[in-house]
């Protein structure tokens, strides 16, 4: 999977929402949904492997650094949600399958 792990997905999905972040805010969201402090230099880590992936941009403004989604990544995250949406459909509707055939 092209994001090889959770974090990178989710970071892919906060940049798809946002547009654009500077790397700090984007820590904070990321924190905010995990409700936890991440170690900054793992963050960065993990920023880096996604630009050097292709699927975030880097630009420097002024002394900050500020992440986007490249088309690629774009491209990948609605590849994913588009999977995902599938399989939830599939379960619901496995699970309404099974409520009809008890209710008979």
């Amino acid at each position: 999977m092209w994001f090889q792990s959770g974090r990178r997905r989710d970071l892919c999905a906060i940049l798809y929402d946002a547009g654009e972040l500077r790397s700090q805010k984007l820590k904070t969201r990321l924190e905010r949904y995990y409700d936890t402090r991440l170690d900054p230099q793992s963050f960065y880590m993990t920023l880096e492997a996604l630009v050097d992936a292709g699927h975030l941009e880097r630009r420097t403004e002024g002394i900050y650094d500020v992440y986007a989604l490249s088309d690629g990544g774009a491209s990948r995250v609605e590849s994913y949600y588009a999977w995902l949406s599938e399989r939830v459909e599939n379960s619901e509707r496995k699970t309404t399958k099974a409520e009809e055939e008890t209710a008979n």
